[in-house]
This record gives structure tokens, sequence and C-alpha cells, in this order.
């Protein structure tokens, strides 16, 4: 397993029968791209950027065509009632079709995110949001605009492009000094 690719261990990870194989596959994404990945229920066409770097994922179930970005944290946010003696808000999200989860977001407890939402960057989600929304900061949501996609394309534009982009806003802003 030393020689695999991320797709690789994450194929292991995440659908091999065999539990000591994919024991191991954790370990490696763990130790080489500082992330863990549990989920009872994946699609296998989900996708992680960066080579899902910084995350935590421990879900319910990721549906189809979901992207998530670096540094995000899908998980528990159950709390112990010390009055009533058991466990509250038990359970991890649901992530619907064609999610993305854009870096650093954190989406929390017994909740479903749905279809074709975009959750910005940083936004910290502990409440279901409805399908076809934007979620940012804590727990807002608004529609999602059909015209466009937000953060990620099966189209994406080239590393390339976004350099000569950047080439020309450097040069603008020098102007300036």
């Amino acid at each position: 397993m030393e020689d695999m690719t991320f797709e690789e261990l994450l194929e292991i990870n995440c659908f091999s029968e065999d539990s000591a194989e994919k024991s191991k596959a954790a370990e490696m994404l763990e130790r080489r791209y500082c992330c863990e990945i549990h989920c009872a229920n994946m699609d296998k066409s989900v996708l992680f950027a960066h080579h899902a770097r910084g995350c935590t994922i421990v879900a319910t179930k990721i549906c189809k065509n979901v992207v998530i970005f670096q540094n995000v944290t899908v998980g528990s946010n159950m709390r112990y009632n010390k009055i009533k003696n058991e466990w509250e808000n038990v359970g991890t999200p649901i992530l619907a079709e064609n999610v993305i989860v854009a870096d650093g977001a954190k989406i929390l407890g017994p909740i479903v995110i749905g279809e074709n939402t975009v959750i910005g960057a940083g936004a910290i989600i502990t409440k279901n949001i409805p399908a076809n929304s934007v979620a940012y900061g804590v727990n807002q949501y608004k529609r999602k605009n059909p015209d466009y996609d937000l953060v990620f394309n099966p189209n994406m534009i080239s590393g390339e492009e976004i350099k000569k982009v950047n080439e020309v806003l450097v040069a603008e802003f020098d102007k300036t000094r």
C-alpha cells in the first residue's frame, strides 16, 4: 500500500470488505494526507479535492457527485443530557446528490444537506439545508442562482489560465504602488 495513490487508498478505505485492508488504508490516508474518512454509505462518484487534506469525514450517507474540498469536517454534534441520562442529537450528516462542500466548512449532526446545495468556505452548519441552496456563515442559507455553479464545475478552468489572470491582477496592483 505504500505506493498506492490517494484514489486507490480511498477505494479500499471506503469500499473494501476486508476490515484489515480497510484499516491499513485508513492509516495510510491519515498519515499521508491528514484525512480521516468514514461513511456508512458513500457513492463511488464522490470527489475529494486536494486529496482530502485535513478532512475528517464521518457521515451517514454521501450521495452521487458530491465534491468535498480540503479542511472540511463532517461529523457528529451530539450531547449528553445529564438530567435525562441520555444522549441527544445522535447521528451524522447526509449529503444529497451534487452537494459541494467548500474549504474549511463544518457540517455537524443528524442533518440533511439538500441536493444541488453549496456549503460555502468556512460555514458552520448544524441544521438541515434545503435543496438548491447556498449555505454560509452559521446556519445561514439562500436560494442558489440556477444560472451559476459555485466553487466547482466539471468543466474546470486550468491552472495555467488562472495563473495568467493572476499575473494581470499583480501587474494592475503593482501600478498602484
